[in-house]
């Protein structure tokens, strides 16, 4: 790649809500490679609690781990005293912030300490309907409290496709003239060499004479887990050939989902793996013959992605982030989000072959020419150089 520096950048991207695991870590670090290339200098700052697993950061870049602020923290899990004070003390060190989210205070804390290094904030799909009616009276406080008046100081709102746009339009009652729609991308080159098939199914027992759905991604409500669930018991019992993976970190919805397989006999059927990460994962695309994620809500499906990448067929509602383009790409088999539609989606594409085969190559081809990291990348560099102060 041909790479040309008009200025080099100070970066400060803030991961408010942990840089443990989840698609923002992981898209703030595929960002940063490409920036980093660039000649970029990129610092990570995100609270932290003893005992948490930090995500990797990419060579060349900084993570600054905050503590959270005991007692306070147990309410407002984010809140950090050591993450307010590193603001306040090197704010002015950096050329553009890049804050990841809402109501969170490391996404709040620049607003407060600062007005004139350039911030942009990426919703990450947090303003659609559904995810906003949840803890809503915490968030309207927020709100009404610095929320909405930080975000209108915002020099760029960065949101990944016009539904946001939308949201953006009904939060505000009117549309916030500095936003950028820019997707996700994916780094393909991760993808390009899988691990041998069989080994995720070796390494978690799994029968190797049936197919195997992959659902990977938080054990969390917003993730139809409740609409997979009953579609996977009904879908088995008439298709015993076929077992399912829960591979994600309980996020809420973890007793749920156990209770569920003891109540319905289901142990030999859906086997919770745990999150997976490296080749771990990448083991478990290689060996799925179908990825599934019915979210109710998705800012932009880095796991979608992901699955795409390995050429993985997927099965998903059209509110993982891109469910209009994917329609017209047939680049996944779309379901209506309830039981008996994503049963049917089963039913569909796991009795068809050929079916898989292309709605797989078909993404392929879209992740190519739309969601390739280096392109997408590049043009949220050009929104940072358009807002960034001269010195």
């Amino acid at each position: 790649m041909h790479l040309i520096i008009s200025r080099l950048m100070r970066i400060l991207n803030i991961c408010a809500y942990t840089w443990e695991a989840g698609g923002p870590p992981k898209i703030i670090f595929d960002h940063t490679q490409v920036v980093l290339r660039y000649g970029h200098s990129v610092d990570i700052l995100s609270p932290y609690s003893p005992g948490e697993k930090p995500y990797p950061v990419p060579e060349g870049a900084r993570l600054i781990l905050c503590r959270r602020t005991p007692v306070i923290s147990r309410f407002f899990r984010e809140v950090s005293g050591e993450l307010f004070d590193y603001l306040r003390k090197h704010v002015h060190e950096y050329d553009v912030i890049h804050c990841h989210g809402l109501w969170h205070f490391g996404t709040l804390a620049p607003f407060m300490v600062d007005k004139q290094v350039a911030k942009v904030v990426t919703i990450h799909g947090v303003l659609d309907r559904w995810v906003y009616a949840h803890n809503q009276w915490k968030k309207k406080l927020i709100d009404g409290l610095a929320q909405k008046a930080f975000l209108r100081r915002a020099d760029v709102v960065h949101i990944n496709n016009t539904d946001e746009q939308q949201d953006l339009l009904r939060y505000f009652g009117f549309q916030h003239p500095n936003v950028v729609i820019i997707p996700n991308g994916v780094k393909l080159s991760d993808f390009a060499q899988l691990p041998p098939k069989g080994l995720f199914r070796a390494k978690f027992g799994l029968p190797t004479d049936r197919k195997l759905v992959l659902f990977m991604s938080r054990l969390n409500s917003k993730k139809g887990l409740d609409l997979l669930l009953p579609a996977f018991r009904d879908y088995v019992r008439q298709h015993p050939d076929t077992v399912l993976a829960l591979a994600g970190s309980d996020d809420g919805y973890g007793e749920a989902t156990r209770q569920f397989i003891e109540q319905h006999n289901l142990g030999e059927s859906m086997r919770l793996v745990g999150m997976l990460t490296g080749d771990d994962k990448k083991a478990a695309l290689a060996d799925a013959d179908l990825f599934t994620l019915p979210s109710y809500s998705e800012g932009f499906s880095m796991a979608v992605l992901e699955a795409m990448a390995a050429g993985t067929p997927t099965l998903v509602s059209d509110r993982v982030g891109f469910g209009e383009t994917i329609r017209q790409h047939e680049a996944a088999q779309l379901v209506e989000l309830t039981p008996d539609g994503v049963r049917a989606g089963l039913e569909r594409i796991l009795a068809d072959d050929a079916l898989r085969h292309r709605i797989s190559q078909n993404a392929t081809a879209l992740l190519r020419a739309q969601y390739d990291i280096d392109v997408v990348a590049k043009r949220l560099l050009d929104a940072y150089t358009k807002v960034v102060k001269k010195p």
